[in-house]
């Protein structure tokens, strides 16, 4: 027991060490001088891609490169909207959602008028968790809309599946991304911990899977989802939040377990698609839902829990 304390206390100074780092810039009229953790979080990033790029580049494989030269062209994608403030973010989130939502629409064979409607709340939800967040308290309310389309074309033939996949896409990609915005001052911090809890589930399939329980598969829909990657994944969302001094049990469930499950949810839409990627523009993931299906969970999830 008193060889336990003495861990705990260096614990506890690692996660309340100050995350807060200057930044000065001056470059003819720009003129940047900060003190934030947002600093913290732009080295923390660049270090880990400096690192993860010189291992890449001397594995030499093809795809590992690809995959590294996208994260590389991610990290400011993201990063810097949310930086600049809620309402940059807000366009990040709809931008995010409207090329998600062609995806989707793809995927499950939409119509024309769902599509649109579901565009039209790709933007609308970011917005309005901008502007006035309690109209998000309104999509149960949209979710019943969403079978107006088929109600005023009077199609009894496919109507249910029209406003299923409809309400779904709704709640899943539109409804999910807005909390990029709910959480703006944390949200680069739940980003790249859903990030690195994905390659850490990735290296826990791989790693225990010398072990039968840890070979066994979440669900039959992916069987590269294992008890094994799972754990991987609990244990990397525990060390990267632990690196990023903000550490909760409900933000710990919110990026693990829901990073796990948002991965299985977006096989379910592909596997009923019978395709193996929801797009082929991103190099090395395949579609923008094929990068950011755990985000879609995670992020609603950190927000009610975290």
């Amino acid at each position: 027991m008193d060889e336990t304390w003495p861990l705990v206390d260096y614990y506890l100074r690692i996660l309340h060490f100050n995350r807060r780092l200057p930044l000065n810039f001056d470059l003819g009229p720009l003129h940047i001088h900060l003190y934030a953790r947002s600093v913290f979080f732009m080295w923390v990033t660049v270090v880990i891609l400096v690192i993860a790029g010189i291992a890449v580049l001397a594995s030499r494989r093809r795809e590992l490169i690809r995959r590294w030269t996208t994260w590389v062209m991610i990290a400011p994608v993201v990063g810097i909207p949310i930086w600049i403030g809620r309402g940059t973010t807000a366009v990040l989130a709809a931008a995010l959602a409207v090329v998600a939502v062609f995806e989707y629409a793809r995927l499950v064979k939409l119509g024309k008028a769902d599509t649109y409607l579901l565009l039209g709340l790709a933007v609308a939800y970011p917005l309005a968790a901008w502007l006035h967040p309690p109209l998000l308290r309104l999509a149960p309310v949209v979710v019943l809309a969403c079978a107006l389309p088929s109600v005023f074309s009077g199609d009894v033939e496919h109507g249910g599946r029209r406003t299923t996949f409809t309400a779904f896409g709704s709640v899943w990609i539109c409804w999910s991304l807005a909390h990029l915005v709910m959480l703006w001052s944390d949200a680069y911090l739940v980003c790249f911990a859903a990030a690195a809890t994905d390659v850490a589930a990735w290296c826990g399939g791989k790693g225990l899977r010398h072990f039968r329980w840890a070979r066994r598969p979440l669900s039959p829909l992916s069987p590269n989802k294992t008890v094994g990657g799972l754990v991987g994944a609990v244990i990397g969302a525990f060390l990267v939040l632990t690196l990023l001094g903000t550490v909760t049990i409900g933000l710990l469930v919110a990026v693990a377990f829901g990073g796990v499950l948002g991965d299985l949810v977006e096989s379910m839409v592909k596997r009923q698609a019978q395709v193996k990627d929801a797009g082929t523009w991103l190099p090395g993931f395949g579609g923008l839902l094929d990068r950011i299906d755990s985000l879609l969970l995670v992020l609603p999830l950190a927000y009610l829990l975290g």
